[in-house]
């Protein structure tokens, strides 16, 4: 199974190592004010994407283009999540465990 990982000012890596997903979730830390760039994220091949804000906001949803499914449930998110757990998410998503991902506590809407 493939993932790639998006890193703050653009770019998409297909399935780089942890290593890199860590320089990636980094990314957040580095002050600017570019407010045009406020995430990093992590898209399996399924659709299934993890993005990680600055302020520790994780969105999971399903950003495919593909016909309205019952099954797909719109956006959800947590708030205060630490960088450790958004790459331990991350690294479950990598290897195709939605339904670890799934299983987490997420709340309603994307904010």
């Amino acid at each position: 199974m493939g993932f790639s990982a998006r890193g703050r000012w653009g770019g998409s890596e297909s399935n780089p190592l942890i290593g890199r997903l860590r320089e990636i979730l980094q990314e957040l830390d580095i002050e600017t004010g570019d407010f045009e760039h406020p995430d990093v994220s992590l898209k399996h091949e399924t659709e299934w994407c993890l993005s990680a804000f600055l302020s520790g906001l994780l969105i999971w949803e399903n950003v495919g283009d593909g016909p309205e499914d019952d099954e797909v449930k719109p956006a959800r998110h947590m708030k205060g999540v630490s960088r450790q757990k958004v790459l331990e998410l991350w690294l479950k998503l990598a290897a195709g465990d939605i339904a670890a991902v799934e299983a987490e506590p997420w709340l309603p809407g994307s904010h």
